[in-house]
């Protein structure tokens, strides 16, 4: 047998699988190959050259480890991303499979009330229908068109194209789309119920009702079914810069406030309303529902209630507060004016009776939801309606500042008897800084000096002349400050403005300009660069009036407690008191005593009960007239009542804010304390 031969029949016997190719064991670069006889089919291949077939293997065990190190790799990256969607995101995901059956809802908490001091509500929540898209239900593509064009025909309010805009900012992979999206509100009850009625088979639609604010006592509100028509009162329409209103939510707000509100919520945008927003809202209550395909509600797995907002009682009471908007109104339409303001203050608690700054605006159109149109009205208007000029107006104070500047008899610069003669004004160089009464008012100490509002001993003790040493500018600014002037009062309304008290040093910065003799003079009567608010100048007014301590002006005097209805009192600690002794404070308030009895409000003493005040006139403009100030308080010997009155571009205080003081206290302690 031929070695050919013997290798075939060996090979036979051990495996009798022709096709079988067996390696050996392989060195580092090439195995050994052995020689392959030619097989029949070799015979019908035409390969002219006939060349023999080497059967072997050529292969690098070391790529081995880089296939290896490559997997690993790539086990690693399928690993992280496991651990990223499962850890990392888990609760996201989650959250959206869970969506597609069970889901939890918020249920919203009824708004607390606002009352006045009295117990009448000067707002209720009224009914609202609402509808929202939860746009994860929504159906897609020409379904949705279909549904989008329906809702339209119905109410017309909103256009398709807003609404697929509104659609568009929602990614419906997002947790987003499974929150409320906002579409339109304060719909007719007939439109309302033709969405109801087709809602069941409109995926992700919802109609609901949601309440929103609606206040009394406004000029559109007088009707059969009011509480100011119930109880005759009549109307304030200024009361919307003491409530302010409330409104849709929007982005900013929605982020700075978290996952207290949905988009589709209400919020308190400017008054009461706002400052005391945690207090009305309430806490959220939350239920689980297993929903449907078209993502309806089908059955509550588990609820937990929400808890009503608490309410609030005001110092504020609207008797006072619809009788001054009636006298201040009537009194600007007389003078052919528009802006004033007039706050009534307990002067013994620094609780606001009454805040009016006209002209005013109607919050319902906001709580509604206001039109362009109307809204666009209001913000072109000259005159500034949605501003408070009570809180945030900026004005010269004239001469109801002189009572404070009379702090110099706490500096010792004068004591009770210290007198000047007063001959009509004084000279500095080429300057004179003139009394108002042409001749002046002769022998003046500082009680003259507050009754007959003497500019001649204000500059004096203010500023100093020839060998008296006044108080000088740094003490002013001290004793102005302790007063509360120059920092906003700390009343609960947002919006409140600072005042300016002026310095050497920002004259210097602002103006270039070195601080002159004048300028003390300026600021000593009121006048210059000082500025200050109504509601600053009703602070210090109370100061004189309740005998020396600084109160801060509140509205809000208790809370009600949404869930066990108790009230509770807010707090209202003193600012501050002791800074003037009370002997001085005695003085001052002598002076003010004198001002009705012999001074330039003579014609308060017709009121039924002793009344101290002070006049003051302030120049603002060369081209215009003076603002008018009067500011008092009642009964003098002991005080429940502090008034500001003020009158923008009105004249003379004494001949334009001093007759809304008489006729105001004249009816509240001849008629309506008497009535109560």
């Amino acid at each position: 047998m031929t070695s050919v031969n013997y290798f075939l029949f060996k090979k036979k016997k051990k495996n009798s699988d022709p096709f079988l190719i067996k390696t050996g064991k392989f060195g580092e670069a090439r195995n050994k190959s052995f020689y392959r006889p030619a097989w029949a089919e070799d015979a019908y291949i035409g390969d002219s050259n006939k060349q023999q077939e080497l059967v072997g293997q050529n292969f690098n065990v070391n790529y081995l480890f880089i296939i290896a190190a490559f997997i690993s790799i790539l086990l690693l990256l399928l690993l992280a991303k496991i651990a990223w969607l499962q850890i990392a995101k888990g609760d996201y995901y989650r959250s959206m499979a869970e969506g597609n059956r069970i889901r939890t809802v918020r249920i919203e908490p009824q708004r607390g009330v606002i009352f006045d001091s009295t117990g009448n509500a000067l707002v209720h929540n009224k009914p609202n229908f609402l509808l929202y898209f939860i746009p994860v239900d929504l159906p897609v593509g020409d379904d949705l068109d279909t549904l989008i064009l329906e809702i339209e025909k119905i109410i017309d309010s909103i256009s398709a194209e807003e609404i697929k805009a509104k659609l568009a900012k929602i990614n419906r992979l997002s947790l987003e789309a499974y929150q409320p999206l906002f579409v339109d509100d304060n719909i007719e009850y007939e439109k309302a119920m033709k969405i109801y009625l087709k809602s069941s088979d409109w995926p992700g639609v919802v109609l609901t009702n949601k309440s929103v604010r609606e206040y009394y006592y406004v000029a559109d509100y007088i009707n059969a079914n009011s509480a100011a028509s119930k109880n005759n009162l009549g109307y304030s329409l200024s009361l919307a810069h003491v409530l302010g209103y409330t409104g849709k939510i929007n982005e900013e707000e929605l982020k700075k406030y978290g996952s207290e509100y949905l988009p589709i919520d209400y919020i308190g945008k400017m008054g009461v309303e706002y400052f005391w927003e945690n207090e009305l809202k309430g806490l959220n209550g939350k239920k689980q529902i297993e929903v449907d395909a078209l993502g309806k509600e089908k059955k509550i797995i588990g609820e937990v209630s929400a808890i009503p907002g608490n309410s609030l009682v005001l110092a504020l009471d609207i008797n006072q507060q619809i009788k001054m908007e009636s006298l201040l109104k009537k009194e600007l339409e007389k003078l052919h004016l528009q802006k004033g303001i007039a706050i009534v203050m307990d002067p013994n608690n620094g609780g606001i009776l009454a805040l009016v700054s006209l002209p005013a605006f109607d919050n319902n159109a906001f709580a509604r939801g206001i039109s362009r149109t109307e809204y666009e009205t209001l913000i072109k208007d000259p005159n500034q309606p949605l501003f408070n000029r009570a809180v945030s107006g900026e004005y010269p104070s004239g001469s109801t500042i002189k009572p404070v500047i009379a702090a110099a008899l706490e500096e010792g610069v004068i004591d009770e008897n210290t007198s000047i003669i007063s001959t009509g004004g004084i000279r500095i160089g080429q300057w004179f800084f003139p009394d108002w009464r042409a001749g002046g008012h002769g022998v003046t100490d500082v009680r003259k000096a507050i009754a007959q509002s003497v500019n001649t001993f204000f500059y004096y003790i203010g500023g100093g002349f020839q060998n008296f040493s006044g108080l000088g500018l740094d003490k002013i600014v001290y004793y102005e400050k302790m007063f509360g002037l120059g920092s906003q009062t700390g009343v609960d309304l947002a919006g409140e403005s600072d005042g300016f008290l002026p310095t050497s040093e920002w004259k210097e910065k602002t103006k270039n300009e070195k601080w002159y003799i004048g300028d003390t003079y300026h600021i000593s009567i009121g006048q210059g660069d000082l500025l200050v608010t109504p509601l600053q100048v009703a602070m210090y007014v109370s100061f004189f009036a309740n005998g020396g301590t600084l109160y801060r002006p509140h509205l809000v005097k208790s809370v009600i407690n949404g869930a066990t209805k108790i009230s509770e009192e807010v707090k209202n600690d003193p600012i501050r008191g002791g800074f003037i002794k009370p002997y001085n404070v005695r003085i001052v308030r002598e002076g003010m005593r004198q001002t009705v009895t012999s001074g330039s409000a003579s014609r308060l003493q017709s009121v039924p009960v002793p009344v101290a005040g002070k006049t003051g006139t302030a120049q603002w403009a060369t081209d215009k007239n003076p603002h008018g100030w009067f500011v008092a308080f009642a009964p003098y010997e002991e005080p429940e009542i502090a008034i500001v009155v003020m009158i923008e571009a009105g004249g003379e205080g004494s001949s334009v804010a001093t007759p809304i003081a008489q006729d105001y206290l004249t009816w509240y302690f001849r008629d309506y304390k008497n009535s109560e």
